[in-house]
């Protein structure tokens, strides 16, 4: 079909209806291809214009074209619930609108369309805003179905009852009435609705708020076009008001693979195995390989076999993660596995009530089951053991970081009832706790799937990496500080203290480890070299610095205040350097903590700062450089953090690991020569594990040479 050269030629008719035209092919194609603007605010779009717009989208490209799409999000009643507690407007928006998209655009058809805007908004031609209502404190949904074409002289203006869904355009008995600005009787009803659609793109519009969605949005758009970026052609859709056949949707509360969710061929394995182990055991997998979406591909299956051989059968998957932000990564998975879970954190009044009702509605048989995706926190306390306790159906339950489950004040508190149990964990054993180790054996059984960061380099999961360590010499008086926090803990040993108690950091001796630990974190001679690394690497983007926690030892030996590390990192990065960077701790607050990861994946941040809060289980996979400023000799740690900076990411070959390795200052006393040298080994075992998989192993080894030699610990 040739375009035609202006919107008055596009032979636009004054209304269309379902029984009578086809709403596609007759208008919204031959106009936009008309178009040098265009401009669409629907009440409720699950695609964005997706499929439809794919097919008209290349001629108005070639014109130059240019959108502004406004949409309200579909809220469900956790949303709902989420703005009534509190949560920032804003977010819930967002990240309702982005479930829509992320739903969407699991139709190929519908993925391709959205490809196709991927150059629009490379080149800043396409803008998306969310509008909703807000009165008196309440929000609610914009539903007005309006849209305009412009060529530069002439416009159509149109309204009705068709969004711009699938559906809604092609599926649907839909009618819509047209105006055209030529037109003498359509005349002002172009120009009122055209200038309806202006003031609500400004925010004018009584009653009506208007944000803008373009940046989150684009992470979507652009994901589609690379995805569909060898597919040319998008099928041909049905026309008029014929249905669109669609696969039976699974029973109300149940997990669904999504269809665009590629699983690999591990994760088949892993599954493969839980199954074979009676749907019990542990994934040890490192961080990065995608643990979440092998536990829910499991979840899912599992529904559906116990459905195959009870078609009643319901399931309720039960989720256990450490802290909030995982439970809301965990949730925003579980949304796309076509189930809304139900956060259980924070206060009890919350969420206790709904969980009830929905085991309730479980027993009933009004849903087939339910996720419940909760802190360990909360897990952990009465509430929740007593509304597992009253449950009697089937469960599941899913625990993310499983080792922190074997803590004495946890592993009790493991449901019995559970006849189905995965854990999941890159590191399982527990450090210097053989007890909590087995105790979580003894509950979810053996692993059955391992898959450590070589092999997942190996395989393409996580991405490959150069290793850096970066000697760092104690000064003389954090030296002599650290002989006499050994000292104290060689007698605390000598006279008989149990070593289970290297786990309590609130015994005695516990104490001492961690602060001869703090010694080496806080080194006063890391800022000088930091501020020298960061300068080389001042226009790279995407780097992650690991702060040591607390401040220096030394500051409360002589009972004087002072900056804590990751104070003095940002004024070295942020004042010095003048690069922008932003501080993610446990005092950050979860909105800005969303904010921060999105800006720092859109390039806006080039440093993150962290202290332990991007140990476990937070996406950052943009991420390109981590200097480890701290690590401490847990190897759970410094495997979180390797792994946390080799996640895959679109244009990233390689990562870049910058590890600062203190060593005891040259000439030192050698009656201390025994306890420096066991704070090298510590410190060697860990550049030992690092290098051996880096790119760079050689040069890596070859740079501790001369230490090693002045220790003698060629051995380590």
């Amino acid at each position: 079909m040739a375009a035609s050269p202006f919107l008055r030629d596009c032979g636009a008719e004054s209304d269309y209806r379902s029984d009578r035209s086809n709403l596609v092919e007759d208008f919204y194609l031959p106009a936009l291809a008309a178009s040098s603007a265009y401009d669409r605010a629907v009440g409720y779009f699950a695609a964005s214009v997706i499929a439809t717009l794919g097919q008209g989208i290349d001629e108005f490209t070639a014109r130059g074209g240019t959108m502004r799409i406004i949409a309200s999000p579909y809220l469900d009643p956790a949303d709902i619930k989420d703005i009534e507690d509190g949560y920032e407007l804003r977010e819930v928006l967002q990240r309702a609108a982005l479930r829509d998209l992320e739903q969407a655009v699991e139709d190929a058809r519908a993925a391709r369309g959205l490809g196709k805007l991927g150059q629009l908004v490379a080149e800043n031609r396409v803008d998306f805003k969310l509008a909703y209502v807000e009165e008196r404190g309440r929000v609610g949904m914009y539903h007005e179905k309006i849209g305009v074409f412009r060529d530069g002289r002439d416009v159509i203006a149109f309204k009705g009852s068709a969004n711009e869904t699938r559906s809604g355009l092609v599926g649907n008995f839909e009618a819509i009435e047209v105006y055209r600005s030529w037109d003498p009787s359509d005349a002002r009803r172009a120009a009122r609705i055209s200038k309806d659609f202006d003031d609500l793109w400004e925010n004018r519009t009584q009653l009506l708020r208007v944000i803008a969605f373009t940046e989150a949005a684009k992470v979507i758009v652009e994901r589609s076009a690379r995805a569909t970026a060898d597919q040319y052609e998008l099928d041909d859709l049905p026309t008029g008001g014929t249905p669109i056949r669609t696969a039976p949707l699974p029973p109300p509360g149940t997990l669904a693979i999504p269809p665009s969710l590629k699983v690999r061929d591990y994760q088949k394995e892993a599954v493969q195995n839980w199954f074979r182990n009676q749907c019990r055991g542990i994934l040890r997998m490192a961080t990065g390989t995608g643990k979440t979406l092998t536990a829910l591909s499991a979840a899912s299956q599992l529904g559906t076999l116990l459905r195959k051989n009870d078609a009643s059968a319901s399931l309720l998957t039960v989720v256990v993660a450490p802290y909030q932000h995982l439970v809301d990564q965990w949730a925003k998975d579980v949304e796309w596995f076509g189930v809304t879970p139900l956060r259980a954190y924070e206060a009890t009044s919350k969420w206790s009530p709904r969980a009830h009702s929905l085991l309730q509605n479980i027993a009933l048989g009004g849903t087939r089951g339910g996720v419940i995706v909760t802190t360990n926190a909360t897990f952990g306390g009465d509430a929740f053991q007593n509304l597992l306790s009253s449950y009697q159906g089937h469960l599941l339950l899913i625990a993310d970081e499983a080792h922190n489950l074997g803590a004495a004040h946890l592993r009790t508190c493991l449901p019995e009832k559970a006849q189905y149990r995965l854990g999941l964990s890159a590191t399982p054993e527990r450090w210097f706790d053989e007890e909590g180790t087995d105790a979580l054996t003894d509950y979810f059984d053996r692993v059955v799937f391992e898959m450590g960061i070589g092999e997942a380099i190996r395989r393409g999961a996580l991405c490959r990496y150069t290793y850096t360590p970066i000697l760092v010499e104690l000064d003389d008086e954090e030296a002599e500080l650290y002989a006499e926090t050994s000292a104290k803990i060689a007698r605390l040993i000598a006279a008989g203290t149990d070593l289970k108690e290297t786990a309590d950091r609130d015994s005695p001796l516990g104490r001492l480890l961690k602060k001869r630990a703090d010694i080496i974190g806080h080194a006063r001679g890391k800022l000088e070299i930091l501020h020298a690394e960061i300068e080389r690497r001042r226009d790279t983007s995407h780097q992650l610095i690991y702060c040591a926690e607390g401040k220096h030892p030394l500051l409360y030996e002589h009972g004087t205040d002072g900056p804590r590390q990751i104070d003095q990192v940002m004024e070295v990065v942020g004042n010095e350097l003048h690069m922008p960077a932003a501080r993610y701790t446990s005092e950050t607050k979860r909105s800005a903590r969303l904010d921060i990861l999105r800006r720092f994946e859109n390039n806006e941040l080039q440093v993150i700062s962290s202290m332990r809060c991007l140990d476990e289980g937070v996406d950052v996979p943009a991420s390109r450089t981590a200097y480890l400023l701290s690590s401490s000799s847990n190897p759970r740690q410094f495997i979180q953090r390797r792994g946390r900076v080799l996640r895959k990411a679109p244009g990233k070959e390689r990562a870049d690991i910058i590890d600062f390795v203190v060593v005891p200052p040259a000439g030192g006393d050698a009656i201390q020569y025994e306890t420096e040298r066991s704070l090298l080994r510590r410190e060697l075992a860990r550049v030992e594990e690092f290098a051996h998989l880096a790119d760079n192993e050689g040069d890596t080894l070859n740079a501790l040479r001369p230490v090693r030699e002045r220790y003698g610990l060629f051995d380590t």
